[in-house]
């Protein structure tokens, strides 16, 4: 994506007619464009309730059961993986629903849904496993309170902070390394600073988006090119009228 080119779409859309039927119109679309996202944000705004209409000890319990601590991950792994990324500790998560609304929602328009899951999982999944194995040796080495292994820790911040790297090659040139510089500093400066094993957590889902990002763009120049020398090879032509594209529509190009 080119900034300028980005900023003159926009400065034309304004201009035009009918801003506030076009307006609904492109949240509409944007969200239309964003399954994973809305039902991310819709499952938050479930869970919050769940804990409002419960006593705060049930709500405390109903955290424990689904945190990715020391204990839960040794007994059931796979099952508190995927529960932890769906609560919130505290109150309303108005910040995190708006997220996924809006910028998650654009990652996933340009990543594609599936593409979009992968990221925001190996994300979630991979700096979970990798900060509690870092609990694990510092608990079996007397470097830190046993009380440690079974505190609460869920949320869905290492899944968003891996997609929030992946964006960086939605951007070309200097606006790309500036954005991945603004990422690698926000966040080193927390570990540095905050030195928490969530701080570590959220440097090692950044990590592991840039990883990750940088495989699906891969991937994905390999399957054009390949799709792009099928297409000039005599004789293989796709027959008139034929949808050369799943479903009619076209797949999103990583940059």
């Amino acid at each position: 994506m080119d900034i300028g080119t980005f900023r003159r779409t926009v400065l034309e859309w304004w201009r035009g007619p009918d801003r506030l039927y076009r307006a609904g119109r492109a949240v509409h679309d944007h969200l239309a464009g964003a399954p994973a996202s809305c039902a991310y944000a819709f499952t938050l705004f479930v869970t919050w309730w769940t804990l409002r209409g419960v006593s705060d000890v049930a709500g405390h319990r109903l955290i424990l059961s689904a945190s990715t601590n020391l204990h839960n991950m040794r007994r059931e792994p796979v099952q508190v993986l995927v529960a932890s990324a769906f609560w919130t500790d505290g109150g309303f998560p108005w910040v995190i629903i708006i997220g996924f609304l809006t910028v998650m929602a654009f990652a996933e328009r340009w990543l594609g849904t599936l593409r979009w899951i992968m990221v925001f999982a190996c994300g979630h999944a991979g700096a979970s496993m990798i900060v509690v194995t870092g609990i694990a040796y510092a608990v079996h080495h007397d470097l830190i309170p046993l009380h440690i292994a079974v505190v609460s820790d869920v949320g869905s911040s290492y899944g968003s902070t891996a997609v929030l790297a992946a964006l960086a090659y939605h951007l070309r040139g200097t606006p790309r390394a500036l954005w991945a510089s603004a990422l690698l500093a926000w966040f080193g400066f927390a570990a540095w600073h905050g030195r928490t094993f969530t701080d570590y957590g959220h440097l090692t889902a950044l990590l592991i988006g840039f990883a990750v990002g940088a495989v699906s763009v891969a991937l994905s120049y390999r399957l054009e090119r390949a799709r792009d020398q099928r297409a000039n090879r005599p004789g293989e032509a796709a027959p008139v009228g034929e949808e050369t594209s799943t479903g009619g529509r076209s797949e999103p190009t990583l940059h």
